[in-house]
């Protein structure tokens, strides 16, 4: 008899997540994802001046900041037909690059690796071992056996105190957990090793944008960084150089120690490349533009169908018809007025709740469909698509990682692993090194254009009367990103997000069709049903940011944390 799982909300997120999971014989075989906050930016948005936009649409979330400002004034710039001076495009590429790059590396560590490491074994690992270890797999300087062993310390007197403090309520000792203790400390040394590597690169953010999080140097028609080689306050050489070390610096990090961990662990849990597949329509779009007119890009978008790479078709730029034609959003199991399947240009945003029911109403997140069908979106979707297209720091990075894996675990995996649960993880860690190789590049190239003499970085932009549309795109950290604009002499008369998590968090579409995450968990195992780790893997392998997929709290919404089985 099946028995039901409640995870409410679901923690190490960003915003409110509930997911519901039918359990039979230590299998899931229904889930719903339900999103526990209302959005409301479209509504705030209405009336206003669309240059504006982007800042009030990156406060959508404390996290995914930056990648709505640049989806707002893209959306603008589209619906003005405008072009971007190069310093600007390769500026924002900049920052679009070290913001993704963070994003992944905090993601990896400390959302989603305590999952699979257990911090508690770790205090009992064999230091030289585990140094010995790390040692084999990179020559990266922070595996010495000093450095372990402070880590080690630090573990044992959490643990003796009888709070584990930022390590505290994890599935600890869990029969799910599969890492050796010396894998297990080496994993929990990086975890606060990277939070160092994380900070140096939000510093090129910072430098950039201003401040971070919510920059504050975009416009629409470029960025608000005056270039001169003599002035200290505006961006200098200096500035540049500084950036570029720390580009380096993070690069050391990624290529010596994210890839190494997650290879480790991929490899341990060989058996999760076969759990947490679910939709295989991927979706991507082309990012970091390289002319000012957005035609050519440094990385390329495409779809891919059911998972058949046979099938793949190409996205080169973000103006084509297959993009903006073939997105719509439906309302059927979403609390909104009405029920409808529209493009993102008709949208509405008119909450009606009226109660959680499986069967009808059940989330405040509404259901995107790409030709007419649910779509993955994500550095998984991402990665795939640039592997089939030949991209060679991605098929290097993809390579040598399910080399390394299947070394590891001592069998051959290839790249239908990916399509699981710890392969959408894996794509995380990889695109972050694909984005740091894409960032070195973006560097040179704006530090070139300024060599010959170009100093521009704004177009002014010129509203003319009557109705324009536009849409931006964008390939966020967690999966592509559009934002919908209609303006009516010079003022937003509709604004509509399609965000990644409401790609991969939505619930059942107008054809009751399972969203990303609800089908992702079908067919999953349960070792537990009291402890539900094997939920929150696969959930937390999509780095959910519901906050991003619905903006507004229910305040009549008291637990904290709720885990019950029926």
């Amino acid at each position: 008899m099946a028995r039901k799982i409640t995870i409410d909300p679901v923690t190490r997120i960003e915003g409110h997540l509930r997911i519901d999971c039918e359990v039979e014989n230590g299998k899931i075989t229904n889930a719903w994802s339900s999103g526990q906050m209302w959005r409301g930016i479209e509504l705030i948005l209405q009336g206003r001046d669309p240059r504006d936009a982007w800042a009030y649409t990156q406060r959508i979330c404390g996290v995914c900041t930056t990648v709505h400002a640049i989806a707002s004034v893209r959306a603008v710039e589209d619906a003005l037909g405008m072009e971007i001076p190069l310093n600007a495009q390769y500026i924002r590429n900049l920052i679009i690059t070290a913001h993704n790059i963070f994003d992944h590396m905090a993601h990896f560590y400390q959302l989603s690796a305590l999952d699979w490491v257990d911090i508690v074994s770790a205090t009992t690992a064999n230091v030289s071992a585990a140094a010995a270890l790390g040692q084999q797999l990179s020559d990266w300087r922070g595996n010495s056996p000093q450095q372990l062993q402070a880590v080690q310390d630090r573990l044992k007197k959490f643990l003796t105190s009888g709070q584990l403090g930022i390590f505290a309520s994890g599935y600890w000792g869990h029969p799910a957990m599969k890492l050796s203790p010396e894998v297990n400390l080496l994993a929990a040394t990086h975890y606060l090793q990277a939070l160092e590597y994380e900070r140096k690169i939000n510093q090129v953010v910072a430098i950039l944008g201003s401040k971070t999080p919510h920059i504050q140097n975009l416009a629409v028609g470029g960025v608000s960084n005056p270039i001169d080689p003599n002035s200290p306050a505006n961006l200098t050489v200096e500035k540049l150089f500084h950036i570029k070390t720390l580009i380096d610096e993070v690069g050391e990090f990624i290529n010596q120690a994210m890839l190494t961990d997650v290879a480790a662990i991929g490899a341990a849990y060989a058996d999760w490349t076969t759990y947490g597949a679910g939709v295989m329509n991927y979706l991507c779009v082309p990012e970091l533009p390289m002319d000012t007119k957005g035609t050519q890009f440094e990385l390329s978008g495409g779809y891919i169908p059911e998972g058949d790479l046979g099938k793949a078709t190409a996205i080169s730029t973000q103006k084509e018809k297959l993009l903006t034609e073939n997105i719509r959003e439906s309302i059927k199991h979403a609390w909104y007025m009405g029920d409808w399947d529209r493009s993102p240009y008709e949208g509405e945003t008119v909450p009606n709740y009226t109660g959680f029911s499986y069967e009808d109403r059940y989330s405040w997140i509404k259901s995107p469909t790409f030709m007419g069908k649910p779509a993955q979106v994500g550095p998984l979707a991402h990665m795939i698509t640039l592997y089939l297209a030949g991209h060679e720091p991605t098929k290097r990075y993809v390579d040598t990682a399910l080399q390394t894996v299947s070394k590891l675990a001592g069998t051959t995996v290839g790249i239908d692993a990916l399509h699981s649960t710890i392969g959408r993880i894996a794509s995380r860690v990889i695109r972050a090194a694909v984005l740091h190789d894409a960032m070195d590049k973006q560097w040179q190239a704006l530090v070139d254009n300024i060599g010959k003499g170009d100093y521009d970085t704004f177009n002014s932009p010129v509203f003319p009367s009557g109705e324009l549309r536009g849409v931006g795109f964008h390939e966020a950290s967690r999966g592509a990103l559009s934002h919908w604009v209609v303006i009516d002499n010079g003022k937003i008369k509709n604004y509509q997000t399609v965000v990644p998590s409401t790609w991969n968090a939505a619930p059942r579409d107008h054809n009751d069709a399972l969203g990303p995450y609800e089908a992702s968990l079908v067919g999953n195992p349960i070792a537990d049903e009291e402890l539900p780790l094997e939920v929150l893997r696969t959930v937390h392998s999509f780095d959910p940011c519901i906050a991003c997929a619905i903006h507004l709290v229910d305040s009549k919404k008291t637990p904290l944390s709720k885990v019950k089985v029926l």
